[in-house]
């Protein structure tokens, strides 16, 4: 078994399992630790599987589990993101704004990635070298907001952004090694999209191995510059 060690948190939704088997392809041997909230078929004697309700307890309860496998990351790549489910729906206008999806959304989009980002860095040090993805949106561009509404998901998403940044900063100075990326999957065929896809381009809706591929190729390409890089599917800088 190899040393080196593929990480995937939030693994159940469809993207990360795509990227799982993605990575399985790439890097047979190496080490793959998978962590989501419910139960997971394991792939292979490489694989090993984690439950993590991602309360701040829990993360901190399994972080030193898996010490190790963070010290020998070749990549950690967060998933963990919501927009709607049987309650809530993106906000169209002023009116539609609820304090209870406010706060659904920085819980899932903000509040658990960086839970995760604080348990994975301070295990980091300077002999590591590792990529930390977490997805991002475009929608969380300040620039690029010329359409309006989806509140809480945008400001979710642009703290997330800010707090990775923020971490970028640190891990130029006690992991000057490792990466920070913030992901824009482009619109894909996931229950995430679902209610809004009629309104894709054609071309535009993607499927989640295309997705994986796409990030698989993007995380081998990245420079270490102390930097955090926001890009979206095609590797193309996304404005703040």
């Amino acid at each position: 078994m190899s040393n080196t060690t593929i990480i995937i948190i939030g693994a159940n939704g469809e993207i990360a399992k795509a990227f799982m088997h993605e990575q399985r392809i790439k890097y047979p041997h190496h080490t793959l630790i998978t962590i989501s909230r419910g139960p997971f078929e394991q792939l292979d004697a490489h694989h090993e599987h984690f439950l993590c309700d991602n309360s701040e307890q829990s993360i901190n309860n399994l972080a030193p589990q898996i010490e190790s496998h963070i010290a020998n990351a070749q990549s950690v790549t967060i998933f963990n993101g919501q927009l709607h489910n049987d309650k809530f729906v993106p906000e169209k206008r002023l009116e539609d704004m609820s304090e209870q999806y406010l706060i659904w959304l920085f819980k899932t989009n903000t509040i658990t990635p960086m839970l995760w980002l604080k348990a994975i860095g301070q295990r980091l040090t300077n002999q590591s070298r590792c990529v930390i993805t977490v997805l991002s949106a475009r929608v969380a561009s300040i620039d690029d907001n010329q359409l309006g509404g989806w509140y809480s998901y945008r400001a979710s998403k642009t703290a997330l952004n800010m707090a990775v940044k923020t971490v970028s900063i640190e891990l130029a100075r006690r992991a000057k090694h490792c990466k920070c990326v913030l992901f824009h999957p482009g619109t894909t065929d996931s229950s995430l999209s679902k209610p809004f896809q009629k309104n894709v381009p054609e071309g535009k809706l993607f499927t989640p191995q295309f997705v994986a591929q796409q990030l698989s190729h993007l995380i081998t390409t990245r420079v270490v510059d102390g930097q955090v890089d926001y890009i979206d599917w095609q590797g193309k800088t996304i404005n703040w």
